[in-house]
């Protein structure tokens, strides 16, 4: 059967995403832990594959892993849903053997912008002018073949005493996407930077602007949605909020 997890990182604590030789990864480390509990033995085989690839300091309350397997979802919950570690997988389900999490229907990013003496006002409407859809070539690093137009369908912003709480919903990002709209929110809200220079950049990509990147480790992957839910494990969302409260402890 193919079975799909949900899980929880804190990307401070690995040297990325991807598989790579000689260093402490994000997948490296979840498949590790997969075979050490008999899920797997082989994650090529098992056709293993992840919904989103974070970069490298950013965390996630959310991401989905797919992979075959003839154990039990329960029995893996059971053995491995820890929120104590630096990867805490909550929740699965079963799902259709051509499941490929990377299709998801929707995509839900956190980030903590500390205010310090920010205009909140500047910041909240330059924000406003990133959804819709758009040409983010200046406002993200297009890879070969990708399509730079793309969706954002709705940008909710909270606060605290401390933080600006973004939260970015879209079905798909851009590499790079969040951290280089949240570097220019940064700039606009300190004055280094006006709203109509966004604007432009937006309006006109082909006139090509860099307004650098913004700290990775505030950047959290909050949630991928599909067209199922999860089974999840008891008390799921406050040992979540616990979770995430370590995450922004850190910053």
């Amino acid at each position: 059967m193919r079975l799909a997890l949900k899980f929880a990182y804190n990307g401070k604590h690995f040297s990325g995403y991807a598989r790579q030789p000689h260093q402490r990864t994000i997948e490296g480390e979840l498949i590790q832990l997969l075979k050490k509990h008999g899920v797997t033995d082989d994650a090529k085989a098992a056709c293993f594959r992840t919904a989103s690839r974070t970069d490298c300091g950013v965390s996630a309350l959310g991401n989905v892993c797919a992979f075959d397997t003839s154990v039990a979802g329960d029995a893996i919950l059971s053995e491995v849903s820890d929120e104590r570690s630096d990867i805490f997988i909550y929740g699965k389900q079963q799902v259709d053997s051509g499941f490929y999490p990377r299709y998801a229907k929707q995509r839900q990013y956190r980030y903590y912008l500390r205010k310090d003496t920010l205009d909140v006002d500047a910041v909240l409407s330059t924000a406003a002018l990133f959804t819709g859809e758009h040409d983010f070539r200046n406002f993200a690093r297009v890879e070969p073949g990708k399509n730079p137009v793309q969706s954002i369908d709705a940008i909710i912003i909270a606060e605290d005493e401390t933080f600006f709480i973004i939260d970015f919903y879209a079905q798909t990002f851009l590499w790079n996407q969040i951290r280089r709209m949240i570097s220019a929110l940064q700039k606009v809200g300190a004055g280094k930077l006006t709203k109509n220079q966004v604007h432009t950049a937006l309006a006109h990509p082909e006139n090509r602007v860099d307004f650098q990147l913004a700290a990775p480790e505030p950047l959290i992957l909050k949630d991928v949605q599909y067209d199922f839910s999860f089974d999840v494990i008891q008390n799921c969302t406050k040992r979540l909020s616990a979770f995430e409260k370590r995450i922004i402890a850190s910053l």
